[in-house]
C-alpha cells in the first residue's frame, strides 16, 4: 500500500465538503500539473491512504485521512467547455489529465498543523510539504513518516 497527501484549499474542496458527499466519496478532479497527473495515472491504487491537507487558510495542516476508492481515469472535467478545469488542447481520445475518487475514512478531532509537522521536521525525513518551494498538491508519504504523523494526532 501506497501513503499520499494531498492539498487542496478548503474553500475549494474542503474535508468537510467531502464528509457531506454522497457516501462520503468524491472525485479528486482539476490537477494540471503533469508530474501529479502521472502519480494519479499511473502510481495511485484503489485502497492507498492518504492525507487530506488544506492548505492556502488560516491553519495550514492535516485534517484527516482520506482512502483511494477508484485509480486513475481521464478527468472529464478538462473536456467541458466553460468548466474552470477546462482544457482545449485535451482530447478525449488520448486524455492529457487524470483524476481520481477519494473516500473518507475519517476526520481528525484536530488538525496536525504545518507548524507542528516543521517542530517534528527532524523525525519527518523528507516529508515533501515541508520543503522550500514544494508546490505540489500531491506527494507520496513513506510508511515511517505516515506511522510518525499519526503520532502526532
Amino acid at each position: 500500500m501506497n501513503h499520499w497527501l494531498m492539498k487542496s484549499e478548503p474553500s475549494t474542496f474542503g474535508i468537510d465538503r467531502l464528509a457531506k458527499a454522497p457516501r462520503q466519496r468524491s472525485a479528486w478532479d482539476g490537477v494540471r500539473n503533469y508530474q501529479v497527473r502521472n502519480m494519479l495515472r499511473d502510481e495511485m491504487k484503489k485502497g492507498d491512504l492518504a492525507f487530506f491537507y488544506h492548505s492556502s487558510c488560516e491553519v495550514p495542516g492535516i485534517y484527516g485521512i482520506v482512502r483511494i476508492a477508484r485509480e486513475g481515469y481521464p478527468d472529464a472535467t478538462a473536456f467541458k467547455r466553460g468548466h474552470a478545469h477546462y482544457d482545449a488542447g485535451s482530447d478525449p481520445e488520448n486524455p492529457r489529465w487524470y483524476m481520481v475518487d477519494v473516500e473518507l475514512v475519517r476526520r481528525f478531532a484536530h488538525p496536525i498543523t504545518l507548524e507542528t509537522l516543521k517542530a517534528n521536521a527532524r523525525s519527518l525525513g523528507e516529508l515533501l510539504v515541508l520543503k522550500r518551494g514544494n508546490r505540489l498538491s500531491i506527494t507520496p508519504v513513506s510508511a515511517a513518516e505516515w506511522k510518525f504523523i499519526l503520532t502526532l494526532e
